[in-house]
């Protein structure tokens, strides 16, 4: 039978990126495994929540869905300060969106969290044949800047289940191990009597 781990993870989660590229789409097929081809765009920002249970922990998401008009940049800061994970995302089939991205992913470095971690993501790969960003150039940007990089498609759900659970991943293994129940420690006064206290 197998163990259930009791480490609790309550993380705070970024989505960046242009308008257009598909961030509430991937969000919605992760979420509620929904995908419309007509999605608004997003005003503000967008606010979701996600359990996911991995062998070594469960994590809960606090999903922000952030819009990506130039005019709701100023806001940004306020959705990513304190967030554990981001991910930006592009557009596959546009290669302003993919420059846009590398100006998030500057921006994240410089002002975001220093443990961050950073998935860029290449959504739309079901447009293939309208490819604007080859997938080396993603690939060889991620590396170079200490990201994870991964091809999605939020129309067919293709890589994003594996995305969610890739980062879930990372911020178990990130998070500091909790064990269960108190554990006593002794301690010498100057009187020489044993002081017990306790810690969580």
């Amino acid at each position: 039978m197998a163990r259930t781990s009791n480490k609790n993870v309550q993380a705070k989660l970024v989505l960046l990126g242009d308008v257009g590229t598909g961030k509430t789409s991937l969000v919605l097929r992760f979420v509620k495994g929904q995908f419309s081809d007509f999605q608004e765009s997003t005003i503000g920002a967008a606010f979701f929540t996600q359990v996911l249970s991995l062998n070594e922990a469960t994590v809960k998401f606090d999903i922000w869905d952030t819009a990506g008009q130039e005019r709701y940049h100023s806001l940004a800061p306020m959705y990513y300060r304190g967030a554990a994970a981001a991910i930006v995302v592009y557009d596959i089939t546009n290669s302003e969106s993919f420059e846009r991205a590398k100006k998030w992913v500057q921006e994240l470095q410089r002002r975001g969290n220093p443990n961050l971690i950073m998935f860029l993501v290449a959504n739309k790969v079901d447009l293939e044949e309208k490819r604007a960003v080859g997938n080396e150039e993603g690939e060889v940007y991620a590396k170079e800047n200490g990201l994870t990089f991964m091809e999605t498609s939020a129309k067919t759900a293709q890589n994003v289940s594996e995305l969610f659970y890739e980062i879930a991943k990372r911020l178990a293994k990130a998070a500091p191990s909790r064990t269960g129940g108190m554990k006593l420690h002794s301690r010498r006064q100057e009187s020489g009597r044993r002081l017990f206290c306790c810690s969580s």
